[in-house]
């Protein structure tokens, strides 16, 4: 990749509480889905790597889990890596629910941005959801009095209203460097990785509100046929915590295993615009959220965990 002496580049921080929209916000800048969304708390788990190259400037954008008070060594694993993601940024993006009440979580953010001196844009997302609009410009207010944000963007990453006002703001905040992505990468994230999330959301979609947080998914194999037909093969395994979980991602007769596997069939189809042979297995590893071993051994870096 050639060097461009008027390129530049931003490496920006997406943060803010749990279900506000932040991952559905980096997909619509994108224009595809490199971070997956559901309607639940805690669908992204780790730090996910967006690019998106306009011209002569990159913006990298590091698309982080909900900050919350964590309940078990999972939880302890995302908020470190949230709270870690406001250092050694050109920038954040603190992300808010229109017409919600500032929260404990958010406060906590803005103190950050305030001990790094960092510069941050507001982007209040979900505002086609708000129909009292004096309610969005008292919210706004209230949180501009809390920290010299760059720019207020209001937003709804469903509809697209507002995020190419958003991206040129946070243009704005590129500064001359060589851009550390060829131009055409969406994602920093391996394609086992994505693979396995695609599984994941869905799974976040069709379960019960009991099973999916203890679920995890790793993808064991993942190759391109060799005959010419196009087609890759892919086999994740799905990790729960008991055996009654089991029993309900299986569903009867394999339905539900069969709906969650042909809807990621569909999505990785898209992404890696290719044939999928999709094979899901189904294994318990008890408490593994709690358990050091079993997190490293399922991505999560045990670094994280040091008091």
């Amino acid at each position: 990749m050639a060097e461009n002496s008027e390129q530049k580049t931003a490496f920006i921080s997406i943060v803010g509480r749990p279900n506000v929209g932040k991952s559905s916000i980096l997909n619509a800048m994108l224009g595809t889905k490199v971070a997956i969304v559901s309607h639940k708390p805690q669908t992204t788990r780790t730090r996910i790597m967006g690019v998106l190259t306009q011209e002569e400037t990159q913006l990298v954008f590091i698309d982080t889990p909900g900050l919350l008070k964590p309940r078990n060594r999972l939880g302890e694993y995302m908020v470190k890596s949230v709270l870690e993601s406001v250092s050694g940024v050109d920038a954040c993006l603190l992300v808010e629910e229109a017409g919600e009440k500032i929260s404990p979580a958010s406060q906590e953010l803005i103190g950050k941005f305030r001990e790094q001196g960092i510069p941050a844009i507001l982007a209040i997302n979900k505002i086609d959801l708000l129909p009292d609009k004096s309610v969005l410009m008292a919210q706004i207010s209230k949180l501009s009095a809390l920290y010299p944000f760059e720019a207020v963007v209001p937003v709804s990453a469903v509809k697209n209203n507002g995020i190419a006002d958003l991206t040129g703001e946070l243009r704005k905040l590129a500064q001359p460097s060589a851009h550390f992505f060829d131009d055409d990468a969406l994602t920093d994230q391996p394609e086992r990785v994505v693979a396995g999330e695609i599984v994941r959301e869905k799974l976040l979609r069709l379960l019960s509100s009991e099973v999916p947080h203890g679920v995890a998914v790793t993808v064991d194999r993942m190759s391109a046929r060799e005959d010419g037909s196009g087609i890759t093969d892919i086999s994740a395994v799905i990790y729960c915590e008991k055996e009654s979980h089991k029993g309900i991602i299986i569903g009867k007769n394999g339905a539900m295993l069969k709906k969650v596997g042909t809807y990621a069939r569909e999505d990785m189809e898209h992404f890696f615009d290719c044939k999928v042979n999709l094979k899901l297995w189904v294994r318990v590893k008890e408490d593994w959220r709690n358990r050091e071993a079993a997190l490293r051994a399922l991505g999560y870096d045990s670094s994280n965990f040091d008091g």
